[in-house]
Formats: C-alpha cells, structure tokens, sequence
C-alpha cells in the first residue's frame, strides 16, 4: 500500500489499516523511528486522563445574557450589518 504525503507533511492511513488498528477519527497514534530507519505506526497507548482543571475562562463560559443566537452575534461582531454587500448579511 502507498500513500502520498501532502505539502504539510500529513499522510492518510489505508482505510483497511485503520480498520485493523482500530482507528477512529481523532485518534493517537504512536510512530516509532527504528534504528534500522524502519518506520512503525501503531495506537497510542492508553494514557491515564489527566483530571481538567478549571481554565480561567470556565467561569466566563455562558455568562452573556444578550437572547440573542451565536448568528446574529457573530453578523453583529463582524459588522455585516453595516455593509449590505456583504455575503454574511444573507
């Protein structure tokens, strides 16, 4: 099996590998530079999850009472509403 390696270094594993190897989306993968300058890719091993602390922006979270949607904030900050032209203002 070959793959091609895109211009940012990324390369797509064969659908049948990832069957094997039980990848999913958004998956860890190990790789391994043997010193024979073998190459090998498997699943990361399970880590213990470390416990999330609470960021300092985890007490800011849903704390803007505006009853208005994430749309018509983001047209409001991007300022479609100024611009008729603008794609956004549909």
């Amino acid at each position: 099996m070959t793959s091609t390696m895109t211009s940012k270094g990324q390369v797509t594993v064969p659908k049948r590998l990832r069957v094997h190897l039980g990848l999913e989306p958004g998956a860890e993968v190990e790789v391994e530079l043997r010193p024979d300058g073998e190459v090998v890719v498997r699943p990361a091993r399970a880590r213990a999850r470390r416990r999330r602390t609470a960021g300092r922006f985890s007490k800011l979270r849903g704390t803007l009472p505006t009853g208005r949607t994430t749309d018509e904030l983001m047209r409001l900050l991007r300022g479609y509403e100024d611009d008729s032209k603008d794609p956004g203002l549909r």
